[in-house]
């Protein structure tokens, strides 16, 4: 298990990755936790290093809410917060229920999102 530190200095905003032995290692994107493997399936697949405020906090929104609803001990909101590089934390969302997005993630993508996708069993 670790935590992630962030904050901003004279050389500007940084990430880090603390794990349970206090070893320290910067980058620009982690998931920790018991859900952490779900969120960085999304992370993986979708993160690059020019994209825009809004499409970072979309991936930020999409990789939490996959970590949150396919692990029952990652809790079940979504909290998204920008801090710039003077130091200053800007509250983006707040307690984005995670099983509203999980739908709504998969009616864009075409399905129900409940389990039933597809026709009819052969047997009706």
């Amino acid at each position: 298990m670790g935590t992630m530190f962030t904050g901003s200095d004279k050389t500007g905003a940084s990430l880090y990755y603390i794990d349970n032995d206090a070893t320290r290692l910067r980058g620009k994107l982690f998931a920790v936790g018991s859900g952490g493997t779900f969120a960085y399936g999304v992370l993986d697949t979708n993160y690059r290093y020019d994209m825009t405020l809004d499409e970072a906090v979309k991936l930020g929104i999409r990789a939490i809410s996959s970590a949150t609803f396919k692990d029952s001990a990652s809790g079940g909101v979504v909290r998204i917060y920008h801090v710039t590089n003077n130091g200053t934390w800007n509250l983006i969302h707040d307690q984005i229920d995670v099983s509203e997005l999980h739908y709504d993630f998969e009616i864009n993508k075409g399905h129900r999102g409940d389990g039933r996708e597809g026709s009819k069993p052969s047997y009706l």
